[in-house]
């Protein structure tokens, strides 16, 4: 498998229901991982919101969703994407988060995740924040 970018849209609350329009939209499967299955409940009215969410279509279409924690700022329009690299190996990813991240704000530092072997957040010194994870299957 190759690393592909994946478009990452971020919302306040909105995210399930939007994940929901997408699927409704292009069809495929929907992933829902909240801040309570993560065990990551900051705020207890968002365990249920979503951490990790995505839309998946046979043929390779995919839009990732999270609720961006209200100790986060968060303005619809100002930062209302990142951008995903899914890479196929540790080593993959891990060479592509060492590239881009000279020079940049590690948001969240490469390491394992709830629902990755590896995952990490950074934003480059052109200002765009790159999530950067190994594909792996998520069993709640």
């Amino acid at each position: 498998m190759t690393a592909k970018a994946v478009t990452h849209l971020n919302f306040r609350g909105d995210a399930r229901e939007a994940l929901t329009f997408y699927q409704a939209a292009f069809g495929g499967d929907v992933t829902v991982v909240t801040y309570k299955d993560a065990g990551d409940v900051r705020e207890p009215a968002a365990a249920d919101q979503v951490m990790f969410g995505q839309v998946a279509t046979a043929d390779g279409l995919c839009v990732m969703a999270y609720d961006v924690p209200s100790d986060l700022p968060w303005n619809q329009g100002e930062n209302a994407f990142f951008v995903s690299v899914r890479g196929g190996t540790a080593e993959e990813t891990a060479a592509y988060w060492e590239k881009l991240s000279e020079g940049s704000t590690v948001l969240r530092p490469l390491g394992e995740a709830q629902w990755a072997p590896l995952y990490g957040m950074l934003r480059d010194r052109f200002g765009v924040t790159w999530v950067l994870d190994v594909v792996s299957e998520y069993n709640a």
